[in-house]
């Protein structure tokens, strides 16, 4: 087929354009030109066009008069490039995001608050307007972002004038070349050999994620399948996920250095934040059950193996460029001041500690009845800390 891939070098883009490649297709490429990249085949085999696929008068004088098999919007105004698309190729395959799901911005936009875990496609919120949804009893408020609005917006509008396209709701994706890499402030501690790590709410967080390959090849089997993928948004995510304090024992063994984790409620532990980049630690999971049954995903990079070559790579490539990412991320890697939190943490505990109790509370389960463990299982188990 002939293919035009709108963007094509950013983190998934070059995996995506020689999977294309690969397969016999004749793939160009539309973008700046800014971000040019070596992954990519040569331009003898892939041409580029360069323009802004943010602006509508460049991206008509540089694809005015050309039609497309297929055509993939990764990068651009969606809004504008699924309007200008129209009659230009009968398959389109579109690039959104999860915020679309309630609770995924706002905790607060739903009850109980947070995301439903896991939320699938039909969870998503309904367009701005329509009446579907709107007497769901979970849906309590609604704060959207202007920029949540847009995604909103344009995913539906994919449908509207494309009802044939496929779209593909990303997760947080990691790997070479990712965007905000919020594993590098664990890996840049552990660099500097810092022993006290601020975790929010024990680190227990869990986000829904994908690693760049696993992206690529969700995203090629819907080319390869491209009847049955019509008409569908599918949920995109690794086989198995990491919290963020599992994300922490990885760092550990790659780097070969124990952290000391001082636990914090999620409302003083500022300098976790930007390892989660929300404004809650609340679990924001994504169910993708459809893409597994109808097109037959399955990882084909272990999600442990992806996320040690994630470490490897900000090992190799981070450090040089540490202000920018330092920049996106929003963390100052004050350690004066975590320092202060970790001496507070010490004396809280040792506080608490202190603490007597008359019968020392504790929990038991079926295996272990009260009179086999008179503590409760408490006694007989080893703290996750330490």
């Amino acid at each position: 087929m002939r293919i035009l891939v709108i963007g094509g070098t950013g983190p998934t883009g070059p995996y995506i354009v020689n999977g294309l490649v690969d397969r016999g297709h004749e793939v160009t490429i539309f973008h700046t030109g800014r971000h040019e990249v070596d992954s990519l085949p040569p331009e003898s085999v892939v041409p580029h066009i360069h323009g802004d696929p943010f602006d509508l008068d460049s991206t008509s004088s540089c694809l005015d008069g050309q039609t497309f098999d297929v055509v993939f919007a990764m990068y651009g105004r969606l809004r504008m490039l699924v309007d200008y698309l129209v009659g230009k190729t009968p398959r389109l395959f579109s690039i959104g995001g999860v915020p679309v799901y309630p609770g995924f911005v706002n905790d607060v936009d739903r009850f109980p608050l947070g995301m439903k875990l896991p939320s699938a496609e039909g969870d998503a919120y309904p367009p701005l307007g329509t009446a579907s949804g709107l007497a769901d009893p979970s849906l309590r408020a609604d704060h959207r972002a202007d920029k949540v609005r847009k995604i909103i917006e344009s995913e539906a509008r994919v449908f509207d004038l494309h009802p044939e396209a496929t779209h593909f709701r990303y997760p947080y994706i990691y790997g070479s070349h990712q965007v905000v890499p919020k594993e590098w402030p664990v890996v840049k501690r552990a660099l500097d050999r810092r022993k006290p790590l601020i975790l929010a709410d024990g680190g227990r967080t869990v986000e829904s994620a994908a690693y760049v390959e696993n992206v690529a090849h969700a995203v090629l089997l819907a080319v390869d399948h491209i009847d049955r993928s019509a008409g569908r948004a599918y949920n995109v995510a690794d086989d198995e996920l990491y919290s963020r304090l599992q994300v922490v024992d990885v760092v550990e063994e790659e780097l070969g250095h124990r952290f000391e984790r001082i636990n914090l409620p999620y409302e003083v532990a500022a300098p976790a934040y930007p390892t989660i980049h929300h404004h809650s630690s609340q679990h924001r999971i994504i169910d993708t059950t459809l893409i597994r049954t109808e097109l037959g995903y399955r990882d084909i990079v272990p999600p442990l193996e992806a996320l040690r070559r994630t470490i490897r790579w900000q090992v190799a490539n981070l450090p040089a460029d540490h202000e920018r990412v330092d920049q996106v991320l929003q963390d100052p890697f004050d350690y004066a001041a975590e320092d202060r939190l970790a001496d507070l943490y010490r004396r809280f505990v040792a506080d608490c500690g202190a603490v007597s109790y008359d019968a020392h509370p504790g929990y038991s389960s079926g295996y272990y009845g009260p009179e086999k463990n008179p503590g409760g299982m408490r006694a007989g188990m080893r703290s996750s800390s330490t």
